[in-house]
């Protein structure tokens, strides 16, 4: 039932002209937000206490679907829903959760993480921004880049240093209400290569005083363990969203095919068609038993890192070479950004690199072969 609810709201939503507008504009405009959040598909999965819909990651996973089937891949409500509400709920105060969790659940806030730095990105050790202790607070100085929902977000979590002398151990997570917030600057909307309608963004903060309160979870130094438990769950999201991709390239290609003629025949009747279709469907299968495990997995509170991390690196791995031999089939038409196709074959690429990269995927697992 919430499956189809999902899909016919999206269908009704987000229309090809408005999906057009996002791209070109580079950003979804506010009333959209709120439109998801009237239908009570923001907060999914927080708790009713806060005003959430109480489900939990199959729910999510369903919405992430179902914005990959509509093409609104790089619409930032994943990380607004699964990401940021849940370190919010997870590690804030009752009193930070009841002050924040509502709105994002109404849509009054939309939420972002600023992680990575300009010389920083997979290595969240080194951040170079620091929270200082000041007054009854903290005053924010640093930089940060390639923050989804950057240009729209007035709720932006901050990873800053609260200690630099005590490495990892001195990172903290502070609330940023970025509302008459002096020295919070927003920089440009980059210009990326797919997902455009993601506002994506750098974010400067020079003495951007925060009150103690804001200090999620109200003590410093648990910055790194907050981040690395949530981390498999980012992951594996983005895998999600991955299966997403790979289902719609397929559905796209097979319906391509089985239409366009080539020598007097169907594309679909040349035997490489079927061969290549073969291979990629079976790698879709797998993929998606993969990740329902690992869905499951995160429910009973079994994913561990190294099973996020292969989920994230292969699926991602799989959905770009899948959307590459989907687009060849399409000849001088999968070139075409008219074609879904083509808009696939760009937003697919930084899954291999957001959320740690392949490289940095396959050193986390290799940790594990002397286990």
């Amino acid at each position: 039932m919430f499956d189809d609810s999902v899909s016919r709201f999206l269908a009704d939503k987000v229309t090809p002209a408005r999906l057009q507008r996002w791209r070109d504009d580079g950003i979804v405009e506010r009333s959209a937000w709120d439109e998801v959040g009237q239908a009570g598909l923001l907060g999914l999965s927080i708790d009713p206490e806060f005003g959430g819909a109480g489900g939990d990651l199959r729910h999510e996973a369903t919405l992430i679907r179902h914005l990959g089937l509509a093409g609104a891949e790089g619409w930032g409500i994943p990380l607004h829903n699964a990401i940021c509400g849940h370190y919010i709920q997870h590690y804030g105060t009752p009193e930070q959760q009841q002050r924040w969790l509502p709105g994002i659940v109404s849509g009054q806030y939309i939420t972002a993480i600023a992680m990575t730095e300009p010389g920083a990105g997979s290595d969240l050790q080194g951040i170079r921004t620091t929270a200082s202790a000041s007054g009854n607070g903290y005053a924010i100085n640093g930089q940060k880049t390639f923050i989804t929902n950057g240009q729209s977000a007035n709720l932006i979590i901050v990873v800053a240093k609260t200690n630099p002398q005590e490495g990892s151990r001195g990172i903290s997570l502070l609330v940023v209400e970025t509302e008459d917030a002096a020295g919070f600057a927003r920089g440009r909307n980059l210009d990326k290569v797919g997902l455009e309608m993601g506002d994506t963004s750098e974010l400067y903060f020079e003495d951007v005083f925060v009150p103690a309160e804001n200090l999620l979870g109200g003590v410093e130094g648990q910055g790194m363990y907050q981040l690395m438990k949530e981390l498999p769950k980012e992951r594996l999201i983005i895998a999600i969203e991955c299966l997403a991709i790979i289902e719609r390239a397929l559905n796209d290609t097979l319906a391509y095919v089985r239409e366009r003629k080539a020598f007097g025949k169907r594309v679909l009747d040349f035997q490489n068609t079927q061969f290549t279709l073969a291979e990629c469907k079976t790698e879709a299968v797998i993929a998606r038993l993969f990740v329902d495990d690992c869905i499951g997995k995160y429910l009973a509170g079994e994913l561990d890192a190294a099973t996020a991390s292969m989920a994230k690196y292969w699926v991602s791995e799989r959905a770009q070479a899948i959307v590459d031999r989907c687009q060849q089939f399409f000849g001088g038409y999968g070139y075409m950004s008219e074609y879904p196709i083509a808009q696939m074959y760009k937003d697919v690429r930084v899954k291999r690199i957001y959320g740690g990269t392949t490289e940095v995927m396959k050193l986390l697992i290799a940790r594990t072969l002397e286990d």
